[in-house]
C-alpha cells in the first residue's frame, strides 16, 4: 500500500506521533545521564564511606596506642623505675626485668603494639617486650631507620621531648629485614617539658595501616594515602612518595572541598577533626565508566523497545483519531452544503466554518475587559481594610488586575471634598460624582502610578508606592506633590479639598494600618476646620491623652519576670517615644503616665517569688522617689536602673534555684547510680522539674551532659572495685548499674580507654 493512498488527516496524525516518539529517545538519553550521575554520586558516596571507616578505625587504633602510653604513665613500678638514680653503675635488675615482663602482655593484645620499646635516660637502657638492652647501641644495630645515624636517632627520639608525636613513614631495618614504619612517640611522665625521664616509642608497620586503605585500591584500581596536618605523608597504598609530591589540585578535605576531578582521576579527601590528618583516595574515571556502559546498554535496549512499541501504537491512534475528523468533514459538506475547495486543507475548512464561534468569543472577552476596573477597585478596597493578608494572595491579585508597583514602601492618603454638608440630596450626589471624576483625572495626570478608589460620596483613597523608604512630613516628596495638586484643583476647578496622610507603610500588609491613620488625620482636620494637608504625626502631637495600652504593660511585666533587661529597656524606650516624642503631654497626663508605670513595677515587686522583703522595700523606695517633674531622659534613666536591679535579683534567684537543683541531681545520682533502670524521667520525677529543664540546667552548670556524668560515676566506682580484685566483672556490672556485661565493657573502654580485664591486670 502506497503512502499517498492514506487520507491527509491520517498522514498528519502519523507524522505527529512519529515526532512524539522522539521523546522516548530524549528521555532515554536524559535517563542515561541521570543514571550516570547517580552512579557517580553512589561511587563517590561509597568511597567517602570507605575513607570514613578507615579514618574511624585508625583513630580508634591510635587512641588505643595513646591509651597504652597513658597506662604506662600510671604504672607505679615503671614510674618508680624511671625516677631512680643509678648508683655505682648498678642497675635495678629486678625492676627492669619486672617491667619487661609486665609490658609483654600489651604486645599480645594489640597488633599495633607488637613492636615498641621504652628508653630510660637514668639507666640509659632500652626495654622491649622481649629483651632489655643495657646499651642503646646494641638495640640500634638490630633496629634502626634507614639512612639515620646513631647520634641522629638519639637526638630525634631518645633525648627529645615528645607529646603524642607521630613521625611519618620511613624505611626501617629490623633484624636485617627492611620495612616501612610509622612511629608514635610519647615522653614519660606525660607532663614532661624539658628532657624526659623516659620515652615510649611504638613502631607500626605501614602494611597494617595500608591493609585498611587497600580496599579502595583493590576495588576500584586506585590508590590512597594519608597526610598529617603538616602535609607529611604518613602512609600510602598504591602510590609512591615521589608521585604524591607531584599531585596538584588535591581537595582540602573540609566540608565544602572533598571532591575534585583532575587529569582523569577522581580525587576524594576527608579531614579528621581529631588529628587534622587528611585521607585522600584517587580513583581512575574509567572505573566509573564501566558501570556507566552497563547503564548505557540497558538504556538503549529499553529505548529501542519503547520506540517500536510507540510506532505500533502511533499507527493505531492515527487511524482512530483521523476517522472522526473525516466524518466531521463529511457532515460539514453534507449538512451545511459547503465543499472543500482546492488548495485548502481540512483544518482550514473546519476553521472557516466555525469563525462565528470565534467572533462570539471576542465579544465575551470585551465584556470581561470592561469588568477589569471593577476588579481593580475591589482589590484596592480589600487592601485598605486589611482583608488580604498573605504575600501570595497579594501577588496573585496584582497579577489578575494588572497592577504594577515599584516596591513595598509608600504613602496612603484620603482626599475629602469640602463644601458639601448635605450629601443626601440627588443633585449634591451628582456634583460629588463629577468632582470625584475630575480629581481622579487630575491625579492620573499628576502621577499615573497612583492607585485610586472612591471612599464614600465625598472621599477618595489614594495609594502611592515607592522602591525606597519614604520621608514623612512637610518638605517630603509626597508633600510637594499633594500641595501642587491642591493648588491645581482649586485654580482649575474651584474645588476645596483636604488630604489626610498616614505614616508611611513599610510592607504591603501594613497598608490597612496606614489607612486608619489617614482616616484619623482627615477626621482631625474636619474637627479643627483645617484646610490642606494633615499628617497623622501632627495630630498625635496635639493629643492630650497618654498612650500606655494594657498589652504593652503585660509585655513589660513578662519581660522583667524573665530577667531580660535589654528587651525591657527597648519596650521602655518605645513607651517614652510614643508619649514624649510623638506627643506633647500636659503635666497632668505626664503625671498619670508616670504613676501607671510605677504601678507596673510595684505589681512585679509584690510577687514575692523572686526577692526578699529587704530588697522589696529598697526598690519600693526607689520607685517612690521617681517624680513626674523630672525630664523625660532622667525619668527613663531612673526606670531603667530600677528595672536592672529587679532583673539582676531575678536572675540571681534563678541561678541559686538552678544551682540547688543541680546539687540535688548530683546527690541523687551518687545515691542511685547502681540502679540499672535509672533514667532522666526518674531523676526529673524525684527533683520535681521537667526532664528538659533538668538536662539543660545540668549542662549549663557543669559543662557536662547528665548521662556522661552518670556513666563516669559508674565507671569510677567500677574502677575502684576492679582494683580491689574481690568481685568478678559480672558482679561489678550489676553493682554499678549495667544490664549486661557487654554494655559495661563497652562503656568502660569508652571512658578508660582499655577493657576492664586489662585495667585489672595493669592495676595488679
Amino acid at each position: 500500500m502506497k503512502w499517498h493512498s492514506f487520507s491527509p488527516i491520517f498522514r498528519n496524525f502519523l507524522i505527529s506521533y512519529v515526532i512524539v516518539l522522539l521523546i522516548p529517545l530524549i528521555a532515554g538519553y536524559a535517563s542515561y545521564r541521570t543514571s550516570l550521575n547517580f552512579a557517580e554520586s553512589m561511587f563517590i558516596e561509597n568511597s567517602l564511606m570507605t575513607l570514613n571507616q578507615t579514618k574511624e578505625i585508625l583513630e580508634q587504633r591510635f587512641a588505643e596506642v595513646e591509651g597504652f602510653t597513658k597506662q604506662l604513665a600510671i604504672n607505679e613500678d615503671l614510674r618508680q623505675l624511671i625516677s631512680e638514680r643509678k648508683k655505682d653503675n648498678r642497675y635495678n635488675v629486678y625492676g627492669l626485668w619486672k617491667t619487661a615482663r609486665d609490658i609483654t602482655s600489651y604486645s599480645q593484645t594489640n597488633d599495633y603494639l607488637s613492636n615498641f620499646y621504652i628508653y630510660m635516660s637514668n639507666y640509659n637502657v632500652i626495654i622491649t617486650p622481649k629483651s632489655i638492652y643495657h646499651r642503646p647501641e646494641h638495640f640500634f644495630e638490630l633496629n634502626h631507620y634507614k639512612g639515620m645515624t646513631f647520634s641522629q636517632w638519639e637526638e630525634t627520639l631518645l633525648n627529645k621531648n615528645h607529646q603524642n608525636e607521630i613521625i611519618p613513614q620511613r624505611p626501617f631495618i629490623r633484624n636485617k629485614q627492611e620495612s616501612t614504619v610509622i612511629t608514635f612517640a610519647q615522653s614519660l611522665p606525660l607532663n614532661s617539658f624539658n628532657k624526659p625521664m623516659a620515652n615510649v616509642v611504638v613502631l607500626i608497620d605501614e602494611e597494617k595501616i595500608g591493609n585498611l586503605l587497600g580496599n579502595i585500591f583493590k576495588q576500584y584500581g586506585g590508590w590512597s594515602f594519608i597526610t598529617d596536618n603538616k602535609s607529611n605523608t604518613l602512609v600510602s597504598n598504591g602510590i609512591k612518595e615521589q608521585d604524591i609530591t607531584k599531585l596538584t589540585n588535591i581537595p582540602s578535605g573540609e566540608s565544602e572541598d572533598k571532591i575534585r576531578m583532575h587529569d582523569g582521576v577522581l580525587l576524594i579527601s576527608i579531614r579528621s577533626d581529631l588529628s587534622g590528618w587528611v585521607y585522600t583516595a584517587g580513583i581512575p574515571q574509567k572505573s566509573l565508566m564501566e558501570k556507566a556502559d552497563k547503564i548505557k546498554y540497558l538504556t538503549g535496549v529499553f529505548t529501542a523497545a519503547a520506540l517500536l512499541l510507540g510506532l505500533l501504537i502511533g499507527l493505531v491512534l492515527a487511524y482512530r483519531n483521523s476517522a472522526p475528523i473525516n466524518r466531521l468533514l463529511t457532515v460539514f459538506s453534507e449538512q451545511v452544503g459547503l465543499e472543500r475547495g482546492k488548495g485548502r486543507n481540512e483544518y482550514d475548512f473546519i476553521t472557516g466554518n466555525i469563525s462565528n464561534l470565534i467572533v462570539s468569543n471576542k465579544l465575551l472577552k470585551t465584556e470581561l475587559d470592561d469588568q477589569l476596573p471593577l476588579l481593580r477597585d475591589a482589590f484596592i478596597k480589600r487592601l485598605l481594610v486589611g482583608e488580604i493578608h498573605s504575600k501570595q494572595e497579594i501577588g496573585a491579585a496584582f497579577s489578575q488586575t494588572g497592577i504594577e508597583v515599584k516596591g513595598e514602601y509608600g504613602y496612603l492618603g484620603i482626599i475629602k471634598i469640602n463644601g458639601y454638608s448635605d450629601s443626601n440630596r440627588e443633585e449634591i450626589i451628582q456634583e460629588l460624582s463629577v468632582a470625584r471624576i475630575i480629581i481622579r483625572q487630575a491625579l492620573h495626570e499628576l502621577d499615573s502610578e497612583f492607585l485610586i478608589t472612591d471612599w464614600g460620596t465625598d472621599k477618595i483613597a489614594i495609594i502611592h508606592f515607592q522602591d525606597s523608604e519614604p520621608k514623612t512630613g512637610q518638605g517630603s516628596e509626597i508633600d510637594s506633590v499633594m500641595k501642587q495638586f491642591i493648588d491645581n484643583a482649586y485654580a482649575k476647578f474651584h474645588l476645596s479639598i483636604n488630604i489626610g496622610i498616614g505614616l508611611p507603610f513599610q510592607h504591603l500588609r501594613d497598608i490597612s494600618q496606614s489607612f486608619d491613620e489617614a482616616k484619623q488625620a482627615i477626621e482631625y482636620a474636619v474637627y479643627r476646620g483645617d484646610i490642606g494637608i494633615i499628617w497623622h504625626q501632627d495630630t498625635i502631637r496635639d493629643t492630650a491623652m497618654y498612650d500606655y495600652p494594657i498589652d504593652l504593660e503585660q509585655r513589660l511585666l513578662n519581660t522583667l519576670k524573665a530577667g531580660e533587661i535589654e528587651e525591657g529597656k527597648r519596650i521602655l524606650m518605645q513607651l517614652f517615644t510614643r508619649n514624649f516624642v510623638e506627643r506633647e503631654l500636659q503635666y497632668e497626663m505626664k503625671e498619670r503616665l508616670i504613676i501607671e508605670l510605677k504601678g507596673t513595677l510595684l505589681k512585679l515587686i509584690d510577687q514575692k517569688a523572686y526577692h526578699d522583703e529587704t530588697f522589696a522595700e529598697k526598690v519600693k523606695d526607689q520607685i517612690v522617689q521617681v517624680q513626674p517633674t523630672d525630664g523625660a531622659t532622667l525619668l527613663r534613666g531612673k526606670f531603667e536602673a530600677i528595672m536592672k536591679e529587679i532583673c539582676d535579683m531575678i536572675m540571681k534567684k534563678k541561678f541559686e534555684l538552678h544551682h540547688e537543683t543541680v546539687r540535688e541531681v548530683i546527690q541523687f545520682v551518687a545515691k542511685e547510680f547502681g540502679d540499672a533502670n535509672l533514667t532522666l524521667y526518674h531523676i526529673a520525677d524525684k527533683i520535681g522539674r521537667p526532664e528538659k529543664d533538668i538536662s539543660q540546667l545540668f549542662k549549663e552548670h557543669t559543662g557536662e551532659n547528665l548521662f556522661d556524668y552518670l556513666e563516669r560515676i559508674r565507671i569510677d566506682h567500677a574502677s575502684a572495685l576492679l582494683v580491689e580484685n574481690v568481685l568478678t566483672i559480672d558482679q561489678i556490672t550489676v553493682l554499678v548499674g549495667y544490664n549486661s556485661a557487654h554494655s559495661f565493657r563497652r562503656a568502660f573502654k569508652r571512658v578508660k580507654g582499655v577493657s576492664p580485664s586489662a585495667f585489672r591486670n595493669s592495676a595488679n
